[in-house]
Order: structure tokens, then sequence, then C-alpha cells
């Protein structure tokens, strides 16, 4: 990970699906939660479980400071206020509103954001480099095979077969097919959405691998009411707001945004903190040589509380905490399984629940 720059938001948002993270965790009112902090959103999600701490721990000082401007957005702005803001509303007032926050930032992050107005000004949601990825797709790639119109007929309400008709007969034509597996290929997706080094462990033809899940999303009636989808391919996620926004959540997580810690650096460093109760560590498994990944499962389970659950995805990379310590964890299959299913992050391969033994 040494040639990875981390001057950068990558994530400006979370990709892997809150919805699961909370009801796989089964977080209890009280506990203490280390949680890869990436675009802060599911960190955020789970403090709708009323913790005594979510400690958010990621590699990238930039994530960190992104995390800082959404929750400063969050404690400050009314609801209709912080969705324009961010992105998800309409709005021309962005600067002047992060000119009112900003003297509350860390002087690092202040630094950060005043050197990026256009960022503020557009929305902060669409700053990743993952995300800005997706607006060329969107907005230089698809337009050659399918209008705006049609990409919300894909999108709007209709029966399970009219889905699948649609798809094969309108949606899924050699343009498509053509036109997306380059842009997804791994040297595409390597150089202008990840980074070459986040796939290194991957064997599988990536641009193949991408193309079958996301024509199991499209052929399906899920993707009608899909957040990630819309967002992809409309840059907008409507009223399908993010877990943490949500009208039913965001008081809760106002509520408890004092439970939240940011920390710059490795994960175990949590450990120089505290042990804890549950577990959120996204999908960096994949980016980890096997015998990496294998010291980190057992340090891991070290600083893990009695009855402790860990939730992470596997994409294009297998990596399961039982195998790696096989004395130290145990899958909940049955809850993985059922919540792997309702998976809005489409392109992840499993969502994996374990339990410390």
């Amino acid at each position: 990970m040494k040639e990875v720059r981390f001057d950068l938001i990558r994530y400006a948002n979370c990709w892997e699906d809150a919805d699961i993270l909370v009801e796989g965790l089964q977080c209890r009112p009280g506990q203490k939660i280390l949680s890869i902090a990436s675009g802060g959103d599911n960190s955020l999600a789970l403090l709708t479980t009323k913790p005594e701490l979510v400690l958010a721990v990621d590699l990238s000082p930039a994530q960190l400071y992104l995390v800082e401007l959404k929750m400063l957005a969050i404690r400050h702005l009314s609801d209709d206020e912080l969705l324009a803001f961010l992105g998800f509303r309409p709005s021309e007032k962005r600067l002047r509103v992060y000119h009112s926050l900003r003297s509350a930032l860390s002087t690092q992050a202040k630094a950060f954001w005043d050197s990026q107005p256009d960022v503020i000004k557009d929305g902060i949601i669409y700053s990743g480099k993952f995300e800005r990825y997706f607006k060329v797709f969107r907005e230089y790639v698809l337009p050659f095979i399918h209008s705006r119109f049609e990409t919300r007929r894909l999108l709007e309400l209709k029966s399970a077969g009219e889905q699948v008709q649609f798809y094969e007969k309108e949606w899924n034509t050699f343009s498509w097919k053509a036109l997306f597996r380059v842009f997804f290929s791994r040297f595409v997706m390597g150089r202008y959405g990840r980074d070459p080094q986040f796939l290194n462990e991957v064997k599988v033809p990536v641009s193949e691998f991408i193309f079958k899940k996301a024509e199991d999303e499209l052929r399906d009636v899920k993707c009608q009411s899909n957040s990630f989808l819309r967002f992809i391919l409309l840059g907008e996620t409507g009223e399908n707001l993010p877990f943490y926004l949500r009208p039913e959540n965001l008081p809760i997580v106002r509520e408890n945004l004092e439970a939240v810690r940011l920390h710059h650096g490795p994960l175990q460093d949590g450990f120089q903190h505290d042990t804890f109760d549950r577990f959120n560590l996204s999908n960096i498994f994949e980016y980890m040589p096997v015998s990496v990944f294998t010291e980190l499962a057992s340090q891991l389970n070290k600083g893990a509380n009695r009855d402790a659950r860990f939730a992470y995805w596997n994409l294009m990379v297998p990596r399961f905490l039982p195998i790696a310590l096989p004395e130290g964890f145990r899958t909940d299959l049955e809850t993985s399984n059922r919540l792997s299913k309702q998976d809005k992050g489409f392109f992840y391969r499993h969502f994996i629940l374990d339990e410390k033994l």
C-alpha cells in the first residue's frame, strides 16, 4: 500500500449496504464498535444502535476529513439544509454554508476543504475518485448506449417479467456489453476508479465478474429501488436516501454523534484504545495478501470482547476469518446468506457475519 495515495478522497459515500450491516451486527445500546471510516455513512448508521463508542479508523486522512465535515453538517444544519449541502438536493448556497461551518473543523480538515471550493460547491457526495469514475461512465459512456429516458425506464416500476423482458430486449445490446466490459476492465477500473494496488489479489476476470453481477441485478425488480444503482446510472438517489440520512434515523444519529471518535491509522491501532463488541470491516480484506490477512485475523480475535460480531464483504477476492483462524471464529451462515440476498451493493460476492468463539 506504500504507493497508494491517501491525500485524496477515494470514496465520498460508503458503497456497502448499511441496512444489512445494522441488521446483521445486532448491536446493543452501550456497545463499542470498531468501524472502517471510508465515506463515513456506515459508521454514522451504526449510531442508530446507541453505542458507547464508534471508533472510525482509516489509513487516509482525506477520508477522515470527509467524515468530520459530514458530522459537523449533521450537528448544525436542519434536515433540508443538510441534504442540500451534501449534494442530495439542489443548492446554490453550499460554499456559504461551508463558511458558516468551517470554524468548527480541525485545523487539518479546514486546510483540506479550504483548498477545494469547487468540490464543496458541487456537493461532497460527488467528491470521491470512485464517484467521479461513475460520473464519467454516466455522462460520457452510457449516452452512447442508452438515453437518459431509457435509463429511467430501466428503473421505473414494472413487474418481474416486464423487468426481464426490458433488460433482454432493450437494454442488453451489443454496445452495452462491449463498452461495459471495456470501462469496467481491470486496467480502466484500477487507473480511474480504485487503485491498481487494490486489485493485486484479484485472480478473476474483472470485467466479466462485474458484468455478471450487474446483469443479475438489472434483470431483477430489486433494481428499481436500488439507491446505489440509481446513483451510478442517474447521479442521484431520489427519495432512497442512505440509511443515516433517512427521516426516521437522522434524529438518532444526531443524538449520538458524541460517540464517534476518528482515528488516522491502520485498523489494528484501534486496540490501543479499547476492546470492541462489534466490527464493521467493509471489504478491506481483499486488498491484503493471505499472510497479512491471517495475522490481522489473530489481532481481531484478541481485540474482540466475548460474543463479538464481525461484518465484512468480499468483492472479487474470497477472504473468510474462520478459514484464517478456525479456532477463533465461526460464520453465522443463515444470517449471512439471507442478508446477502438483500444486499443493495449488488457487485459484492458475499456479505459475511462472523462470531468470536
